[in-house]
């Protein structure tokens, strides 16, 4: 076994009994979050359509409620899919071929393969576990990274859905993008009640704590070491750290000059923190900085030194 295979963990040292214990804690920690995501939604929603509609609005809330809470699980991927007109991709495609790879190399299922276009560099993935899963990149990703740059991005997105947390980012992002719907509610509902320019000051406060709840709720259910985590299974997967590397420099300098058009509430899907996301909106961001990230996976390597600078 070499040092640099064993630094990567490209060999398994714990038991595979092990190995099989830490997943189902893992699945079961992510399935514990999903559901207090979900419970806690519901709980938001039955308080809002009270607030606004009395007896009758927390009806509507609990009625809106459960029909989140059903689309939100089963659906979340393909409203994310299709919120960035994502297309899918058959064998014939570069990206397809290197998802294929990097899949049988990671013993996953094979995921569904879409391009969004878009020429901003990025990329995520989605779905409900690795039977259902999903990876989406952009039309520029593809444009500028080389293979073993593409190889590093596309097997961090594998080593999320390995991780089993795209499942909580997908019903996350969903979530989060209704609560801004509902925001955006209340403030029309609280200005069509009033002849004034100011509108329902209630409605308003409403609007300016909903914001920061949709925030919190995903910096909850999502963590940064999630991140970090999936930048050292890509390393691993991909069989070097230096490919992704290299990919985040590119990434985050390119999206800097060609921010994405990015949903806010889906933000923390992708690889690299879309730069349109700013202000208050930049609430919704649970990247790590990136130079970080890049410090991190350099120290997989055996000669760390030769690339920190």
């Amino acid at each position: 076994m070499t040092r640099t295979a064993n630094m990567l963990g490209l060999y398994d040292a714990k038991p595979a009994s092990l190995s099989a214990r830490l997943t189902r804690i893992d699945i079961m920690a992510n399935a514990v979050k999903t559901a207090l995501l979900l419970g806690v939604m519901s709980a938001l929603l039955l308080v809002i359509g009270q607030a606004l509609g009395g007896e009758q609005g927390l009806i509507l809330g609990f009625m809106f409620a459960v029909v989140t809470n059903f689309v939100s699980y089963w659906f979340s991927d393909k409203i994310v899919l299709k919120m960035y007109r994502a297309t899918q991709v058959g064998p014939e495609n570069r990206l397809y071929q290197t998802v294929a790879r990097l899949a049988e190399r990671a013993r996953l299922p094979m995921p569904k393969v879409y391009i969004i276009p878009q020429t901003s560099p990025n990329a995520f993935a989605t779905g409900r576990n690795p039977e259902h899963a999903a990876v989406a990149a952009t039309e520029g990703i593809l444009q500028m990274l080389s293979d073993e740059e593409l190889e590093g991005v596309i097997a961090h997105e594998l080593a999320h859905v390995k991780h089993r947390d795209i499942l909580i980012g997908s019903i996350a992002a969903t979530l989060a993008a209704a609560i801004m719907m509902i925001a955006r509610f209340a403030m029309f509902f609280g200005s069509g009640r009033r002849d004034d320019r100011d509108g329902n000051p209630v409605a308003l406060l409403a609007t300016i704590i909903l914001a920061p709840i949709a925030a919190a709720l995903i910096q909850a259910a999502i963590s940064r070491s999630r991140e970090f985590e999936a930048d050292a299974g890509g390393a691993s997967i991909a069989g070097s750290p230096l490919g992704l590397v290299s990919a985040l420099k590119k990434i985050e300098g390119a999206s800097r000059r060609i921010p994405l058009e990015a949903n806010p509430a889906t933000a923390h899907m992708f690889i690299i923190k879309p730069f349109s996301v700013g202000g208050m909106l930049s609430l919704f961001s649970t990247h790590p900085p990136t130079e970080q990230r890049i410090n991190a996976l350099l120290q997989l390597h055996p000669e760390p030194s030769r690339y920190l600078h």
